[in-house]
C-alpha cells in the first residue's frame, strides 16, 4: 500500500492525512518504536552516532545552498527530519539486518543500495504520474519542500524498493567486474588545489568542475552521507580528512561559491572561486606528464561560465586543442525541461603548454580564426551537432590558436584579454551561421548581390539556429536514414547572455525588438510565436479584417499590387481608420516595414484562411525582389518540424507561383 501523506510546517507541528484506522495505528506504532530506539541509545550512554541522523541541515544563504535548500524554513533542522517515523524505523531495521548478515566488504558494497532507497523513501519525494510510482526527492540539484508526498514501503517491488535497489547494484557491479579485475584503481579524498601527486606523474588529468554557486555538491551529498556513516561507522573514507570536528562532508576546501562559508578567513565569493579554480588547473598542469592529455567537462550554457573556466585553464598553463560534444545529459531530466541546459556535455581537450611558448601576434590570430571556424562548423554539422552545442563546440578549436601562446599582443604591444578574443569568436561563429542558414556571403552590411538581410531577420534566424537541439536530431534518426530528422524544440528560450553574445557583433539591438519578436524576462529571452504578432501587424481588428479590406479594395479599384504608393488623400475612408502591419493608413511602403514582417503577415493570412489576401501579398512581394521568398525558405529550414510556424510557413510557400 502507498499512503499519500501531507506534511505541515514544523517538525513538531506536522500531521498526516491518514487513509483509515489501520493506517493511523501503523503510524502510531512507528512513533512508539522510534521513541524506544532513541531511549535505548540514550540509556546506553549515547555511544556512537545517534541512530537517527541528528546532524544539521544546511542553513543556506544568498547563493548555493540557499537556492538548493528551503527545508529549514519549515522546521526540518536535522537530516532525520526529512523522513517520517515509519521511514526512519524501516531504514534502521534494514541497516541492522545488513550489519548482521554481511561481512565488512559486502556491507561496503550493499551500503550503496541504501542510497537509492533513501532517494525514494523520504518526506520530500513526489508521485510519478507516468509510471504510477514514487519519484525521488532529487528531481534536480536541490531539495525543495514537498507538501504532498507518497510514503512508499521499502519492500515495494518498484523503483526505490529494497529488491529493486539491490538488483540495480548487482547489475552495475557485474558490468564493471572485468574492468575492476584488469585495472585496479585507488579512490582518495584530496584538495584539487593542493594535489598530493608528484610532478609529471600522470598520463591523463580528467575533471568535471563545478560552476560558481550552481550546485552545492557537499551540502547535497550529506543527504546520503549521514545514513552511510550509520551503516559503515568505521569507514575512514566517510570522515572529513581536513577537519576532524566536522561530522558531515568536507566544505571548507570545496571550490563552490557560497558566501555563508569561509576558507582561510576568506569569504567563498565569486573571486575566491575563480582564484581556486585557476589554482586547481595549475595543479593539474603540474602533475600531468609533458606528453599527457587533459579533459575538462562543461555543460553550462552561459558565456560568463565559459569565460571563467577558460581563463582558469589558460592561466593554469594549458593549451585548449579541441572541444567535443558528447551526449551525457539525460534529456528527460527536470533540468532539461523548458530550460537552457545543453543537450550535450562539452569535453574540452587540453595539452600542457610548453614553458618556452612564444608571444602571439593579434593580427595573425584574427586572420586564422575565420578559416578555422568555417571548417569546424561544417564538420560538426556533418556529424549531427546543432545549435548551442555546435556554438560551444567551436570554442575549443578556436582557442588553440590563442592559448598556444603564453600571451597574445597587438602591434602596439598591448596584451589581448581572453574576453576580447572570445568576443571575436562569437562574432565569427555568428557570421558563419548566418552565411549558412540564410545562404549569403559574409560581410558587415549583410547585403549580397540582390539580398538584403535586415536586423530582425538576422535575430530570428540566429535564434532559431541556436535553439536547435543535438539530441532532438540524433534521437530521431530512423533506421536506414542517413540524415537526422528535426523534431519540435522543447523550448524557444535562451539565456540573455547567449543571445547578447551573438546579437551584438551582428549589429542587433535586442531592446529594439523586445515585445516585437522577442520577450525578455528574468535573464531569459524567448522568441515570440508568430500568432502573438497579429495585433502589432494588423491592429485591433486583426488579420481577417485587413484581409477583407484588401480583397474588397482590390475588387473596387482593380489594383494588382498590394503595396501601392499611398497617401492620406488617395486612401479610402475605410483604410484611414484601420491599422496596418507596416505603417499608418495602410502605407505598406513605410520605412518600418521589414521583410520578416511581411513573411509573418503572410503566415497569419494562411492561419486565417485568407487565401485571396495571401496570394495578393505574395504577388506583390515577388514583384519587389527575391528577399521575401529567400527569407521564407530559410526560415522554413530553421523552424522545427511539428511547430505551428513550420506548418504555416510551408503551407504559405505552396501558394507561391511556380
Amino acid at each position: 500500500m502507498t499512503a499519500v501523506v501531507t506534511l505541515r510546517a514544523g517538525q513538531k507541528g506536522r500531521y498526516y492525512r491518514i487513509a483509515n484506522d489501520a493506517d493511523y495505528e501503523a503510524v502510531r506504532k512507528s512513533h512508539e518504536r522510534l521513541d524506544g530506539i532513541l531511549k535505548e541509545w540514550e540509556l546506553g550512554g549515547k555511544q556512537g552516532l545517534c541512530p537517527v541522523p541528528d546532524e544539521p541541515t544546511p542553513a543556506g544563504g544568498g547563493s548555493g545552498a540557499g537556492r538548493a535548500f528551503s527545508v529549514q524554513r519549515y522546521g526540518m533542522m536535522q537530516w532525520g527530519d526529512l523522513f517520517t517515523a515509519r521511514q526512519k524505523v524501516a531504514l534502521l531495521v534494514i541497516t541492522d539486518l545488513m550489519k548482521s548478515v554481511c561481512d565488512q566488504g559486502t556491507l561496503s558494497v550493499m551500503a550503496f543500495a541504501m542510497g537509492k532507497m533513501l532517494r525514494h523513501c523520504n518526506a520530500l519525494s513526489k508521485w510519478h504520474r507516468g509510471s504510477e510510482t514514487t519519484a525521488g526527492a532529487f528531481g534536480m540539484h536541490a531539495l525543495p519542500m514537498s507538501w504532498d508526498f507518497p510514503e512508499m514501503p521499502p519492500s515495494a517491488p518498484y523503483a526505490g524498493g529494497i529488491h529493486n535497489s539491490f538488483n540495480d547494484l548487482i547489475k552495475s557491479i557485474s558490468s564493471i567486474t572485468n574492468l575492476m579485475y584488469f585495472n585496479k584503481g585507488q579512490v582518495m579524498v584530496a584538495d584539487a588545489a593542493d594535489h598530493i601527486l608528484p610532478d609529471q606523474s600522470v598520463d591523463i588529468w580528467f575533471t568535471d568542475p563545478p560552476y560558481y554557486d550552481a550546485i552545492p555538491y557537499a551540502d547535497l551529498s550529506d543527504f546520503y552521507l549521514v545514513w552511510m556513516k550509520r551503516v559503515l561507522p568505521e569507514l575512514h573514507q566517510l570522515q572529513d580528512p581536513f577537519n576532524s570536528g566536522n561530522h558531515l562532508s568536507p566544505k571548507q576546501q570545496e571550490i563552490v561559491q557560497d558566501e555563508t562559508k569561509r576558507h582561510n578567513d576568506l569569504i567563498k565569493d565569486d573571486r575566491w572561486f575563480e582564484k581556486r579554480m585557476q589554482k586547481a588547473f595549475s595543479e593539474g598542469r603540474r602533475v600531468l606528464k609533458e606528453e599527457g592529455i587533459g579533459s575538462v567537462v562543461f555543460a553550462h550554457k552561459t558565456t560568463e561560465g565559459w569565460e571563467a573556466l577558460l581563463s582558469g585553464i589558460i592561466e593554469g598553463g594549458w593549451i585548449v586543442t579541441g572541444s567535443w560534444p558528447i551526449s551525457t545529459e539525460r534529456g528527460a531530466r527536470l533540468r532539461a525541461q523548458e530550460s537552457a541546459a545543453l543537450a550535450t556535455s562539452i569535453h574540452l581537450i587540453c595539452r600542457p603548454r610548453p614553458m618556452n611558448s612564444q608571444i602571439g601576434d593579434w593580427s595573425d590570430v584574427l586572420r586564422k580564426l575565420p578559416q578555422l571556424v568555417h571548417r569546424w562548423v561544417h564538420r560538426l554539422q556533418c556529424e549531427g551537432i546543432r545549435g548551442a552545442d555546435l556554438v560551444f563546440a567551436c570554442i575549443g578549436p578556436a582557442l588553440e590558436i590563442f592559448s598556444k601562446y603564453r600571451s597574445v599582443e597587438t602591434a602596439e604591444g598591448n596584451k589581448v584579454k581572453l574576453s576580447d578574443y572570445l568576443e571575436k569568436v562569437w562574432e565569427v561563429v555568428g557570421r558563419t551561421a548566418l552565411e549558412r542558414v540564410l545562404n549569403i556571403s559574409g560581410n558587415t552590411s549583410y547585403v549580397g548581390t540582390t539580398i538584403v538581410i535586415e536586423e530582425d531577420a538576422r535575430l530570428t534566424a540566429l535564434f532559431l539556429w541556436t535553439i536547435q537541439s543535438t539530441d532532438d536530431l540524433n534521437d530521431n534518426i530512423e533506421e536506414g536514414n542517413k540524415e537526422p530528422q528535426k523534431t519540435v524544440v522543447k523550448s524557444n528560450a535562451l539565456p540573455f547572455d547567449v543571445v547578447r553574445r551573438f546579437a551584438q557583433p551582428m549589429g542587433i539591438d535586442l531592446d529594439r525588438w523586445t515585445s516585437k519578436i522577442i520577450t525578455q524576462k528574468q535573464g531569459i529571452v524567448r522568441l515570440m510565436p508568430v500568432m502573438d504578432r497579429s495585433k502589432e501587424l494588423f491592429g485591433e481588428d486583426g488579420a481577417n479584417q485587413v484581409a477583407e479590406w484588401i480583397e474588397s479594395d482590390i475588387a473596387e479599384t482593380n489594383q494588382t499590387s498590394l503595396f501601392p504608393e499611398m497617401t492620406p488623400e488617395s486612401t479610402s475612408s475605410k483604410s484611414r481608420t484601420s491599422k496596418s502591419f507596416v505603417g499608418k493608413d495602410f502605407e505598406f511602403e513605410s520605412e518600418d516595414a521589414t521583410v520578416l514582417d511581411r513573411v509573418h503577415a503572410a503566415m497569419l493570412f494562411q492561419a486565417g484562411g485568407q487565401s485571396g489576401a495571401l496570394r495578393t501579398l505574395i504577388a506583390s512581394e515577388l514583384s519587389r525582389g527575391p528577399e521575401f521568398l529567400h527569407l521564407a525558405n530559410a526560415l522554413s529550414a530553421l523552424y522545427p518540424i511539428g511547430s505551428q510556424e513550420k506548418r504555416l510557413l510551408d503551407a504559405m510557400l505552396l501558394a507561391v507561383p511556380r
